[in-house]
Parts: C-alpha cells; sequence; structure tokens
C-alpha cells in the first residue's frame, strides 16, 4: 500500500530534513531514493537508512523487508518529491520570489537575498539548485521562522520553467533577461522567450501578483503586458533608476528610488557593466520590502562573487577575472564589451566554447570570433572544438589541458586576463597556471 502525501508531510515534519543523497544522510533526516540515468536510489534506501536517515521513500516494494515501517512506498518518488515541496509550500504559505532568466539569474538571486537579509529571515537557493529536484529541495528546506523566500529556476528544455512554477508557486516574479543560451534545447531564441515568459504566465493566471521588470530590455516589457509591474533600469521615474558609474573593474553605480531627492552611491566587488541590472533587480525588491538605503548599500558593498562566477584574482605574475562557470552568446558579447571598455594594461582574453547551441553552434562561434578581431584584441587564446571550427587565426587548443601544457613552458607575466567559457571545459583549472 502506497502512502500518501498528507501522511508522508507528517512523517517529513518528524524528521530532520530532506537528502536524496546516500553519500550525504544527517542523522533522522527522510531519504528519497530518485532514479538516474545510470543510478536506482531504491537500491541505497537500505544504505541510508544504515548511516542515520529515519525514513525512505521508495518506489520499487522489491527493496523493501517485510516488516520494516522505515520504507514508505510511493507511486513515483521524483514526483512524491515535487508534490512534497508544493504541499509543504502552501502549508507554510510564506511570500515566494521566482527568479530564472538566461543571464546572471544566481546572482542576481544571491544579491537579493543578501539585501533581502539585511531586516528579514530569507530562505533562497543555495548554488545553482534551479531544476526539478533543486527548486523542491529548496522548498523543503523552508522553517516556520523565515519570512520570505527567493527560488532561482532554470530552464534548458519548452516547460521546464512552467514546471517548476507550479511547484514552488510564486507570488512575485523576475525575469533578469532573455538571450541566447540552451538554444540546442529551446531550438531556437524565440523558444528562450516563450519558456522564460511562463513564469509570467503563471502570475497572470494566477492573480495578484507583482513582477520586478527590468525596464531597458523590450522582450520583457512585451511579456509582461497585463501584468502588475514595478520597474528598474536607466529611465528616470521607475520605481527604482539606476546607472554604472564606474567598472574598472569593479562595478561602481548611482541608484535613485522614485520620489528620493539624493540618488545613492555604491561601490560593489561585482565584475562587469553587466551586473548593473541585476544590482538594481536586487535595490527594486529591497525597497520593495521595506530595507532602507544604508543597508541595501551595505549588502551590495559587502557581496564577493564566488563559483567562478566574475570572481578577481591576483596571482603573483598576473591579474585574472575568472568567469568560467557558464558562457553563451548573449554573455560572452557582454563579458568582451566590458573586458574592452575596463582600463587595464595588456589584456589577454582565454576563451572556452559555448555549449549546448545546437545548429546555431557554428555560426554564433564565428560571430565571437569576428568580434574579437572587431574590438582589436590581439592576446587571445581560444579553448575547444568549436572554436577551432571556426577556422580562426587566433590559436586554437582542443581542450583546457593541451593549454595547460603551453602555459606551463611560456606562463604570461604583467597580463590582465579574462577567462570565460562554459563550465564543462574546466578553464578555471587554467587559474593555477597564470
Amino acid at each position: 500500500m502506497t502512502t500518501n502525501i498528507e501522511t508522508l508531510y507528517r512523517i517529513f515534519r518528524s524528521c530532520k530534513g530532506v537528502t536524496t543523497d546516500s553519500r550525504n544522510c544527517p542523522a533522522g533526516s527522510l531519504f528519497i531514493a530518485l532514479k538516474g540515468e545510470t543510478f536506482d536510489g531504491n537500491a541505497f534506501a537500505a544504505k541510508a537508512l544504515e548511516a542515520g536517515c529515519a525514513y525512505a521513500v521508495v518506489d520499487n516494494p522489491e527493496c523493501m523487508p517485510e516488516g520494516d515501517n522505515h520504507y514508505l512506498l510511493v507511486d513515483n518518488c521524483l514526483q512524491t518529491l515535487q508534490q512534497l515541496a508544493r504541499h509543504h509550500r502552501r502549508t507554510l504559505g510564506l511570500p515566494v520570489i521566482g527568479i530564472t532568466g538566461t543571464n546572471g539569474k544566481t546572482t542576481t538571486k544571491e544579491l537579493i537575498a543578501a539585501v533581502l537579509s539585511e531586516h528579514l529571515n530569507v530562505h533562497y537557493t543555495q548554488g545553482n539548485l534551479n531544476n526539478h529536484i533543486g527548486v523542491p529541495l529548496t522548498l523543503l528546506g523552508l522553517k516556520p521562522e523565515h519570512q520570505l523566500a527567493v527560488v532561482e529556476m532554470g530552464a534548458s528544455h519548452p516547460g521546464d520553467i512552467r514546471e517548476l512554477v507550479e511547484i514552488a508557486e510564486p507570488d512575485y516574479g523576475l525575469i533578469t533577461n532573455v538571450g541566447k543560451a540552451h538554444l540546442q534545447g529551446f531550438g531556437s531564441f524565440e523558444g528562450v522567450v516563450r519558456t522564460k515568459g511562463e513564469l509570467y504566465d503563471y502570475l497572470r493566471q494566477k492573480g495578484g501578483c507583482t513582477v520586478f521588470l527590468n525596464d531597458d530590455d523590450p522582450h520583457l516589457k512585451a511579456l509582461a503586458a497585463g501584468l502588475q509591474t514595478v520597474g528598474y533600469g536607466s529611465r528616470p521615474g521607475l520605481y527604482v533608476s539606476g546607472h554604472a558609474t564606474g567598472c574598472s573593474p569593479f562595478l561602481a553605480l548611482e541608484w535613485q528610488a522614485a520620489g528620493q531627492a539624493t540618488a545613492q552611491k555604491v561601490q560593489t566587488q561585482l565584475i562587469g557593466a553587466y551586473n548593473l541590472p541585476n544590482a538594481l533587480a536586487a535595490i527594486t525588491i529591497g525597497r520593495y520590502f521595506g530595507i532602507g538605503p544604508a543597508r541595501i548599500n551595505h549588502a551590495l558593498e559587502s557581496y564577493t562573487p564566488r563559483n567562478n562566477r566574475s570572481q578577481l584574482k591576483r596571482t603573483a605574475a598576473n591579474t585574472l577575472i575568472i568567469d568560467a562557470y557558464n558562457a553563451n552568446p548573449t554573455s560572452m558579447k557582454a563579458a568582451l564589451d566590458n573586458f574592452r571598455a575596463m582600463q587595464a594594461d595588456n589584456k589577454m582574453l582565454i576563451l572556452g566554447d559555448m555549449r549546448e547551441l545546437g545548429a546555431d553552434s557554428h555560426a554564433e562561434h564565428c560571430r565571437i570570433a569576428d568580434y574579437l578581431k572587431e574590438c582589436g584584441f590581439r592576446n587571445v587564446r581560444l579553448v575547444g572544438t568549436e572554436f577551432t571550427a571556426t577556422g580562426t587565426a587566433y590559436p586554437c587548443y582542443p581542450d583546457a589541458q593541451a593549454l595547460i601544457a603551453e602555459l606551463k613552458t611560456a606562463k604570461p607575466a604583467g597580463q590582465t586576463i579574462l577567462i570565460k567559457g562554459s563550465n564543462s571545459l574546466k578553464l578555471a583549472s587554467v587559474a593555477d597556471y597564470l
């Protein structure tokens, strides 16, 4: 007999968290046996219980010892995880802000959480746990003492955001931007726009919801038609308006809320003018939820990027800007424009392939190679088979290890080096040899 969601929820409330990894089983936690392409969590249920879990949720009755009430049978473990998360979110009933977008959503989420945490008890997505498993796990981490949740939602195929909003049921929404990414899954840029717009579609259907709108993005303005919006951007008179005042290498900005006579000045530790909209989004949401200007500025100035997202690293020989977590044509061009404008001597570029672009991949890599030449960059190293296939005159390397082999014998010195590419190329490893 399978366990219904109400019974399972009572058991969940008695446990000390949820885990789907039998290698990480805190005492008293609830193990949910998920399946993957190469594993079946049901096979690890006994191990999870031995490691300290109080209960194991399984969907294969053959793995359940007869009479052992520490096993809970369900029809489908993944669906149960998602249903349990939605039930928990509904039970607590606290406000949820849903965030998606092509670029900057993780940084924006971190900035929003930093700003709101100046005055509120905020629960938010850790790292980039933003998919059909990560979102439920984030929601199940909510506690009664939390006042607000910030939930990041990622997508690589049509329908992904719709699936996630139906689990998280957000009350507020933010799309950072829409750009060319995961084209292999989405099929086209228009597919990206439609999928990200599924967040707005849900909020429109739910009613009474608010969208925090990047007023500078015409695609988002069109998507938000008919919704209650709180706007931010460069145009004066918005709920929050602002502009960059410097970016060599860290973003400095001025911002002003509607009705305020004095502009606020902030010096961040964010690299790249492309982070301006991310900062303005955090300021806007902070103001909306009653965070004062001084506390907002403190949060923005204190936030330090991590996980290879526009990190500044000074070695004995060079200054590195490491942005090697993700790359697509939109973010790559933004990074190049920022690096081009940055005041620095002896600029060097190490760029890796942009993955998951499907049929558009060759053309998009050719455009970047041409743009490098247009910008006048000379000291360039390109890594990956896609850049190699462009036939560019810039030096190309099949992978990071091939470049590292050269750097071991010809290490650059006195350079300001931008390192950017898709995470799968492991370009961050190159930093150890610079």
